[in-house]
């Protein structure tokens, strides 16, 4: 799979501060494409600045901001070819305990914003004819574990509107992919370990070795530069036959 071969494009990227979306962007302004990193850390500007893209700072979990996002894009550069739905956050709680804040903050970013961000961005794709929307979903869109509730719940949504997506942009020239990883080299995995060993009683390091990596034929964790090759392929032209998939880059995990 070749990445590099395409026309460059105009690009929305969120969850860009660090991590998948921080890759994601380099790898999109090496290819020669226009971005827009978005992201609510302002330090999110610093990092779109060393890799050439323009920076917006947006609060996804409200619907407006989702639409001015676009916007800002389209004004910038003239129209939006791919959207590239990653930001994300974690909680780890029994749903017992769960808060129902932050099931509701969980899903309002990470589910209803790329609906927001989809639906705003389709009249750009769909005039011009050409569009690819990748939504960095999980291996935990296709499998649970426990204290996730919320974040399994918004992954395999995901899955959901990707597929939707797919049928509805088939005859104006978008593409809906997902991306499904396992556990990535990222702060929001670090966290995880944090919080999973204070939930297990185990040391941090027993977390990495008996639960996150416990089901992957491949013992280590991904770096975001692997899943960004990917996000490349499906963003290109080369991808044109390519929708409504949910790829797998989960270390063998679901090969079960």
């Amino acid at each position: 799979m070749n990445g590099n071969a395409s026309t460059p494009r105009v690009a929305l990227v969120t969850g860009t501060s660090s991590g998948i979306g921080e890759a994601v962007v380099r790898h999109f302004c090496e290819q020669g494409h226009q971005v827009l990193a978005v992201d609510f850390n302002p330090a999110g500007e610093e990092v779109a600045e060393r890799a050439g893209a323009a920076f917006h700072q947006a609060d996804l979990t409200d619907g407006d901001a989702c639409r001015a996002a676009v916007q800002d894009a389209i004004q910038r550069f003239g129209r939006l070819d791919i959207l590239v739905n990653n930001a994300g956050i974690q909680h780890v709680s029994p749903i017992e305990t769960f808060p129902e804040e932050k099931w509701r903050h969980i899903i309002d970013l990470m589910l209803t914003a790329p609906f927001l961000l989809t639906q705003a961005a389709w009249p750009s794709m769909r005039e011009n004819g050409w569009g690819r929307i990748v939504n960095i979903a999980s291996v935990h869109a296709q499998v649970a574990s426990p204290g996730k509730a919320a974040y399994v719940s918004a992954k395999h949504g995901m899955i959901g509107l990707t597929k939707t997506a797919a049928l509805e942009g088939g005859d104006q020239g978008i593409t809906a992919n997902a991306l499904c990883p396992a556990y990535v080299k990222t702060p929001l995995v670090d966290n995880q370990i944090a919080d999973q060993a204070r939930m297990h009683g185990m040391d941090e390091q027993e977390v990495i070795e008996q639960i996150m990596l416990k089901n992957a034929a491949v013992k280590r964790l991904i770096d975001p530069d692997e899943v960004a090759s990917l996000v490349g392929y499906l963003a290109s032209d080369a991808a044109g036959a390519v929708t409504g998939a949910s790829w797998n880059i989960d270390l063998g995990w679901t090969a079960q």
